[in-house]
């Protein structure tokens, strides 16, 4: 059934997602956690908050209530407090993903074509699951760039190394590079 592989892949591809985020950010030091590269720029320490903040007003009570929070305060996740060090953030952006996988784990095929709103605007439930998923693909993306700039040199790669595409078989059960096999 479609609606069920659907619901699958969503999974593994969010879960794909935070492995490579979480892999980026083992390399990252505390200095570059907040660093930024200009003014105008996030660092990986804000970019952790946003999300963290968007995920948990998206994915708390998911299907009943607006995905857009009324005690969410977007703007302040862009900004570093006087609180913020990388395990308060660490400690949000772990909530924000357990709340994300507490609310699609238990989704049926059938939930995939009710309406839920995010600030007031319908959606299907698939429609408001593509729009996350393509929101966290692009910031977990600024993730990994950060943190291979600041990595220099020392950066292991998170897929396929640079002149190894002819080596990397993907038939094959396992891989020397650390990615994993689908089943």
């Amino acid at each position: 059934m479609i609606e069920q592989n659907f619901l699958d892949d969503t999974l593994r591809q969010l879960r794909k997602l935070k492995e490579q985020a979480d892999r980026a950010l083992a390399q990252t030091s505390d200095e570059h956690f907040f660093a930024t590269l200009d003014s105008e720029a996030n660092s990986i320490a804000v970019i952790m908050k946003h999300m963290a903040g968007n995920m948990r007003s998206r994915w708390t009570d998911f299907l009943t209530s607006d995905g857009e929070k009324a005690d969410r305060h977007r703007d302040r996740e862009f900004e570093t407090q006087a609180a913020d060090n990388r395990p308060s953030i660490t400690a949000q952006w772990e909530d924000g993903w357990a709340r994300l996988f507490g609310a699609i784990v238990p989704l049926a095929p059938s939930d995939l074509s009710k309406t839920v709103y995010i600030r007031g605007e319908a959606h299907t439930v698939v429609e408001a699951i593509n729009r996350q998923v393509s929101h966290y693909s692009a910031h977990v993306g600024q993730i990994v760039l950060l943190a291979k700039h600041y990595a220099g040199s020392e950066w292991q790669t998170l897929s396929i190394p640079r002149g190894k595409s002819k080596d990397f078989d993907v038939s094959k059960s396992g891989s020397p590079y650390g990615l994993h096999a689908e089943k």
